[in-house]
């Protein structure tokens, strides 16, 4: 099983948000992008995994307050000049990021280990590439989000809403032709 552990988006900040990708898509025909009913806040990735009874258990015990989380502006990883991954930013207070802390502190004894360097609170819209926030080997540059970029030099600052995080979810991710279908595996709650 492929899985990550991930905040969900409330439905008008996914309206909103599907909205802004679609005007963005005619910039970058060439790129990949994000499904609408795929928006998510990944707390953290664990691949391919066959410990799920554990990670359930795990994430059980983790202990945090609902979350306020505020979806604003765009940008690029691993920058602007080669833009590899667009993605919205976002902005919370300390919660986020103690609950991202406390999710990888349960699931490392379990061998899963978080991203080096600090947590980048963000949701992804679209991948050029492999995605990555490197090329591989033999990756052709693709062009299209340096067209989304030029874009984006010339509009307002963006503005897609406030909520409340309450739960977070164990997610499981199947690729499909289509593209990736997620299922949620498990709930948690936040008080």
């Amino acid at each position: 099983m492929r899985l990550f552990v991930a905040l969900d988006i409330g439905p008008e900040i996914r309206k909103r948000l599907a909205e802004f990708r679609s005007q963005m898509k005619a910039f970058a025909p060439d790129v990949r992008w994000v499904g609408p009913e795929t928006f998510h806040v990944t707390l953290q990735f664990l691949g391919e995994t066959k410990k799920l009874e554990e990670i359930q258990s795990a994430l059980a015990q983790v202990k945090g307050s609902a979350i306020p989380l505020t979806f604003r502006n765009a940008g690029f990883f691993p920058n602007p000049k080669s833009p590899r991954v667009f993605w919205v930013g976002i902005e919370s207070d300390h919660h986020l990021q103690d609950l991202a802390n406390s999710i990888a502190g349960e699931l490392k004894p379990l061998g899963f280990e978080r991203d080096a360097g600090p947590y980048k609170p963000h949701l992804t819209l679209a991948r050029s590439g492999s995605g990555r926030p490197r090329p591989v080997p033999g990756e052709r540059a693709t062009f299209g989000l340096q067209h989304v970029r030029v874009k984006l030099e010339s509009v307002a600052p963006l503005e897609f809403g406030t909520m409340t995080a309450r739960e977070f979810y164990l997610y499981e991710s199947k690729t499909t032709p289509a593209g990736a279908k997620y299922t949620k595996l498990a709930r948690y709650g936040l008080e």
